[in-house]
């Protein structure tokens, strides 16, 4: 079997390998947000509105933190993740905050086959879709599950971060995408020095494959927004040059490395049921 045939289990892996590091990890500040934080930032909280009596699904919804925080504002939440141990670790958070979020253990792909429901919005954000091969398929199901007159809610880190090298030396990636990006890491961006070594599958998506995957699929885009920071100290090299703000130090705010939409749903009622 070639190995970009079995990019799923090799990601779950992954993700399963590190989920009880990122719990136990300052970045994810687990015992901050068990005394009532907030982990969402305020791009997408801008972007989300009043959640009041709104339903949202989550994909890739890693452990719950955005997925609990988003029912804390009011929402009927139901998170999806690939890894069988953070979507574990993501029902027990919820019971931990009286939580009503839902979560369900299916990839993006196939989640037809594990829920039957409409939604407000459909959310997510942050290192997403580089883990999908397939960006139209992706489309398909926001637009699937996206009630007629439902919103997506989408921020992602910018397609330029991820053509440089590890240390934002050398251009090492084609901004479009080109194949399967196959890597081996140490660490984590949440614990870089812990002791984890992973193997990852991953895809590189240009803004043009993202806005027309959308539009293929009966999505209008609302707003559209580009930042020079990343609201996390993920990447190496990375300095707070304002609060809440981290940019490449050599780099400064030279590069994008978030951008932001919102794409309304277009499609009829009848059509949404000969989807998929």
């Amino acid at each position: 079997m070639n190995i970009e045939d079995n990019y799923l289990e090799i990601n779950r892996q992954s993700w399963n390998a590190r989920t009880e590091t990122h719990i136990n990890s300052d970045f994810y500040d687990l015992d901050g947000f068990l005394k009532g934080k907030n982990s969402l930032n305020a791009i997408e909280l801008n972007l989300l509105g009043n959640l009041s009596n709104k339903s949202v699904l989550h994909l890739q919804c890693h452990f719950g933190q955005d997925s609990i925080s988003l029912s804390r504002l009011g929402a009927d939440v139901t998170g999806v993740d690939l890894s069988d141990v953070a979507i574990a670790r993501a029902r027990e958070l919820a019971k931990q905050t009286h939580s009503s979020s839902e979560f369900i253990c299916s990839d993006v792909y196939d989640l037809p086959n594990h829920l039957d429901r409409q939604f407000d919005i459909v959310f997510t954000s942050y290192g997403t879709i580089g883990w999908l091969p397939d960006l139209n398929r992706w489309a398909e199901i926001v637009s699937k599950f996206l009630k007629p007159d439902g919103t997506f809610v989408f921020v992602e880190f910018h397609p330029v971060v991820w053509m440089y090298d590890a240390r934002f030396k050398k251009i090492e990636y084609w901004y479009f995408n080109s194949g399967a990006i196959i890597e081996s890491e140490k660490g984590t961006y949440a614990d870089k020095e812990a002791e984890l070594e992973v193997k990852t599958i991953g895809w590189n998506h240009s803004l043009g494959e993202v806005i027309n995957s959308l539009i293929q699929n009966g999505l209008r885009i609302t707003y559209f927004e580009e930042f020079d920071y990343s609201p996390y100290n993920n990447f190496n090299d990375s300095v707070e040059s304002e609060p809440g703000k981290f940019r490449i130090a050599h780099l400064g705010n030279k590069i994008p490395m978030l951008y932001a939409l919102t794409a309304s749903n277009q499609l009829l009622p009848d059509k949404k049921e000969n989807e998929i």
